[in-house]
């Protein structure tokens, strides 16, 4: 047993069965209160196989103070898969539902939810000594292209020094499925999340990528090297993500792509389901996100950080000034100045410091005290006018010409 295992898993063995000997792929779905597992399942099932076998781990939970109704509906969804599965074989494919109903409060959540899967998914690779194994995050109500599981098995053969990916991800934007207000938001939504994530990288930063925690994998022995994943009851995906990035050869993954739901949610704080059911409360339908200026800002910044490692007196914007004030910097500069070997080493320690969490909280900090909000639609054509490409006259096309941007990138990166 690895030393993850017996340190930071916080389940013992949860599945008998012996794991194939070629069992490469896991993919781990946490389900709480959910009626459409099975739909999940299936868009699994209709994948073209990769040559390894390949194992779904489902943990269907819930918390020890959940209503009844919540209980019951686990349980028929429980059962509804199980129905499921015998009509559903396919060989080197093989599904475990793991039933943790009675969760501690204090934890009980998404965060936990995946961490069981996910330490099981060590164990199961552990048995049979495959720290290359793939550990594979999915949603209970998301969905995938036919190629999905073949292009993980692909991106992790040729990448094979990247310790984990996030992968290309588009919500439905039209269809039957959900009303027209609904897909009106999510394009609002998923148009908020890549202009951040191009406006990052725009800036200069390091850790431009996406965080979806549906749309992510994760080699097994990367996975126990930083630790698991966390007990958050939501944004676990950022947070696991953060801690993987930095550790170098980090990949997105878009020759496939996810397809998350749009649906309102409130099971968390934040996300898609809490900006969703905030999209259709309002009067306005109209989404906002960080001023352009903010990312300017940033721009700024990155471009004469390596010279303050030869003067830590130069010229900043203000917005970023009074942050690092505010984060009492001075003091980590000290220490990353007398730990550098040289501009690029400092420049590395710099950002090491000033993460993807710092950036956030910077964002924040600029928007209450400097650049209020805009409409995402703005922010969005501004960003393009910056990164020199052709502004748009809707929010669909503009999605799309954002969504374009991220493959093409990433693909010649």
């Amino acid at each position: 047993m690895t030393y993850y295992l017996d340190n930071y898993a916080v389940r013992g063995q949860l599945i008998k069965n012996t794991p194939q000997s070629d069992l490469g792929i896991i993919v781990v779905i946490p389900c709480h209160n959910e009626t459409g597992l099975t739909n999940s399942l299936q868009s699994l099932y209709k994948c073209e196989l990769p040559a390894c076998s390949l194992e779904v781990i489902v943990v269907i939970n819930a918390s020890e103070s959940s209503s009844p109704e919540i209980i019951n509906q686990n349980k028929k969804t429980f059962y509804e898969a199980l129905s499921w599965v015998e009509s559903h074989q396919k060989n080197k494919l093989s599904y475990y539902f793991i039933e943790e109903n009675s969760l501690p409060q204090k934890h009980a959540g998404v965060g936990l939810a995946r961490k069981i899967g996910m330490d099981e998914a060590v164990r199961r690779f552990d048995t049979i000594n495959n720290p290359n194994g793939v550990i594979v995050c999915f949603d209970a109500d998301a969905r995938c292209e036919h190629n999905y599981l073949v292009e993980i098995e692909n991106h992790f053969k040729t990448h094979s020094k990247t310790p984990a990916c996030s992968i290309h991800f588009e919500h439905p934007t039209v269809g039957n499925n959900f009303s027209k207000e609904i897909y009106e938001g999510i394009i609002q939504y998923e148009l908020h999340l890549r202009v951040y994530k191009n406006g990052l990288s725009y800036a200069g930063l390091p850790y431009a990528y996406h965080t979806i925690g549906s749309s992510m994998a994760v080699v097994s022995s990367a996975y126990q090297k930083q630790n698991g994943m966390n007990k958050r009851k939501a944004g676990e995906d950022f947070y696991f993500l953060q801690k993987l990035i930095p550790l170098g050869s980090f990949t997105e993954l878009t020759t496939t792509k996810v397809i998350p739901s749009p649906r309102v949610s409130d099971r968390v704080p934040f996300g898609t389901g809490k900006a969703m059911g905030d999209f259709l409360e309002g009067k306005e339908k109209v989404m906002y996100s960080y001023n352009t200026n903010s990312y300017k800002d940033l721009k700024q910044f990155c471009e004469v950080l390596p010279y303050l490692y030869d003067n830590a007196n130069i010229d900043l914007p203000q917005s970023i000034n009074n942050f690092l004030e505010s984060v009492k910097w001075k003091c980590s500069y000290h220490k990353i100045k007398q730990n550098s070997t040289s501009r690029e080493h400092f420049t590395k320690l710099f950002f090491n410091w000033f993460n993807a969490f710092k950036v956030l909280k910077y964002m924040h900090h600029a928007r209450d005290n400097y650049y209020p909000d805009q409409s995402v639609f703005d922010v969005g054509n501004n960003l393009l006018k910056l990164l020199e490409e052709n502004q748009q006259d809707s929010s669909m096309l503009m999605l799309k010409k954002y969504r374009e941007m991220d493959r093409y990138v990433s693909l010649n990166k």
